[in-house]
């Protein structure tokens, strides 16, 4: 049974109220840091495992130069660590420093206590649905983006998103 058109249009408008407040939340509790928010998202991808730039750029939605001076900054600051990929000498492979996973850590211990502290009213019950909710909810969209961005005729590009969606 398909959402009906009212309740899609409600939705959006709370995923768009829900970033919002995401990015208020975030940068008030992240005030006086010497990693923006926007840095910290760069500083969590790249704490995934080492991968190429073009790669993290992709998976963040920003282009190539944008990440390229977040990576200069968070290198500036001792948190990445870049090299030459050995496949392609053209390309860079990025990865955390051991100051980078330290500040990775912190960031998330400080975030996770920071919610906890805001969802003080919450039940257990309630926090597992809503992750549940919300990871059924960005794996929806991230799917749908990807098939709808890939041409029909593109088997490559159909195995590669297929890839990706398993890595995310």
């Amino acid at each position: 049974m398909a959402v009906a058109p009212d309740t899609a249009a409600d939705l959006v408008y709370r995923i768009f109220d829900l970033q919002r407040v995401v990015r208020c939340v975030a940068a008030a509790s992240f005030r006086g840091q010497d990693t923006g928010v926007a840095l910290q998202g760069v500083l969590r991808f790249v704490g995934e495992g080492e991968s190429r730039a073009t790669q993290l750029a992709e998976r963040l939605g920003v282009s190539a130069p944008v990440l390229s001076r977040h990576i200069a900054d968070l290198e500036e600051q001792g948190y990445v660590i870049r090299r030459q990929d050995p496949d392609d000498g053209r390309a860079q492979l990025v990865a955390l420093s051991p100051a980078g996973a330290d500040k990775l850590r912190k960031i998330e211990e400080h975030r996770t206590a920071t919610l906890q502290e805001y969802l003080s009213d919450w039940s257990q019950e309630d926090a597992e649905d809503t992750a549940r909710i919300l990871t059924k909810l960005s794996e929806s969209l991230k799917h749908s983006a990807r098939a709808h961005a890939l041409p029909a005729h593109s088997t490559a590009a159909s195995a590669t998103a297929s890839q990706n969606l398993q890595e995310h």
